[in-house]
């Protein structure tokens, strides 16, 4: 793995990660302590003065008033992490682990945390400002203009609480899970599809033996590929490459992930170049792999129709998302279908592809529950009336196979 496509898994990695954005906003919470400090002791520079009942608390009632805001908000801040942990404990057991991601993921409960532990931050900061005069020299110190806003701090606190404790059921929702997860892969296909451009597959490709194979050399899964880095070295160099292993897919240290047609060796730095395009990581994501999102809804209705749950009602609902999805793989702006490139070739997804890893993987727990068998035919004969003629033959089979007792 090199160091472009590592500096890509990063940042992949911090966008699903809890806690950059708390940790953000306690770096913003240390620097407005020091803002509103400077503006406390320079307060003459102020183009405006606040009414004395608001600045006229004493150094023990800022004290006071700041040290209950910190032992508030730290201990609310407890409270929260642990429904948190309730939440996300209950959604792996009950949908399946692989959607801990999602709540990881999710801005609410990100925002909710980083704003209650800036909030305490501010106030700790704040805190060791205050100053009780005494004839040892040192002045008293109040500050009037910090106090004010961690009083501020605190009402959005409050808010904060009353909109976690409103979010958290949310997320727990197994309507609302299935749905996100349906949007997300919907915009990954609509994104795929507008990015596929023309078939500029026109000079053929080799028919002679690769010159040169690259392999993993490390084990885990393709998280990401820089396709347009791929493309760009090999019209520099004039190869034909070819990537062996779709996103997504495990790996070991000996597989093939590269092969290259090139008229002159492949150098080393040439090959560390074409290492740097992909990344290796522990688990599979959602980045360039909609087939993974589709298997999370599959999972859904697996763990729905078992005799422990037997909740067909949310199995068919996880079934109306994935005929949603592969509504739009069908028909919007032609379908998905891949593109061949002059230089480089790579497994790419189609609706064949797509459907492959969403109702044939459901038809084990689908078929002997009648109620979810029903209704998955009759959305299957609606996408086969939508869908593309190319696309209707697979969706045939999906339906005879499902007819049968």
């Amino acid at each position: 793995m090199g160091k472009r496509a590592f500096l890509v898994k990063l940042l992949q990695d911090i966008r699903a990660s809890y806690w950059f954005l708390p940790s953000v906003l306690v770096i913003a919470g240390l620097i407005l302590a020091g803002m509103t400090d400077w503006v406390d002791r320079n307060v003459d520079l102020l183009p405006f003065n606040l009414p004395d009942t608001f600045i006229d608390t004493q150094a023990d009632g800022a004290r006071s008033t700041l040290a209950v805001i910190a032992q508030s908000i730290i201990g609310v801040t407890g409270v929260m992490f642990s429904m948190t942990i309730v939440a996300v404990s209950f959604a792996s057991g009950n949908f399946g682990p692989r959607l801990i991601g999602n709540f990881m993921r999710d801005r609410g409960n990100q925002w909710s945390l980083g704003i209650l532990i800036a909030t305490f931050v501010y106030a700790i900061v704040v805190l060791r400002s205050v100053q009780d005069g005494f004839d040892g020299g040192v002045d008293q110190f109040v500050p009037q203009y910090s106090l004010l806003v961690a009083i501020g701090l605190t009402l959005i606190c409050v808010f904060t609480m009353i909109y976690f404790v409103h979010h958290v059921p949310e997320t727990i929702n197994v309507s609302r899970i299935s749905a996100d997860l349906g949007y997300r892969l919907e915009c990954q296909i609509r994104d795929m599809i507008d990015d596929q451009g023309e078939d500029d597959d026109k000079d053929g490709w080799p028919q002679d033996d690769p010159v040169c194979s690259i392999s993993a050399g490390t084990s885990g899964y393709i998280q990401t590929c820089n396709f347009n880095q791929l493309k760009e070295l090999a019209a520099e160099n004039g190869w034909h490459v070819e990537m062996r292993v779709a996103i997504g897919d495990f790996v070991t240290t000996a597989t093939e992930v590269f092969v290259i047609w090139a008229k002159d060796d492949v150098t080393d730095d040439q090959v560390q170049n074409l290492i740097e395009c992909f990344a290796v990581g522990s688990g599979r994501t959602e980045n360039q792999n909609p087939g993974f999102v589709a298997q999370q809804l599959v999972e859904m209705v697996a763990r729905a129709l078992s005799p422990g749950i037997n909740d067909p009602y949310t199995a068919m609902d996880c079934i109306n998302r994935l005929t949603a999805v592969l509504t739009v793989a069908s028909v919007y702006k032609g379908g998905l279908s891949p593109r061949q490139s002059t230089r480089l070739r790579y497994p790419q997804l189609d609706f064949p592809g797509l459907f492959a890893v969403t109702f044939p993987l459901c038809r084990q727990y689908v078929r002997p529950d009648d109620i979810t068998r029903q209704h998955a035919l009759r959305v299957l004969r609606q996408l086969k009336d939508v869908a593309k003629p190319r696309h209707q033959s697979v969706i045939m089979d999906e339906i005879d196979a499902l007819s049968q007792d």
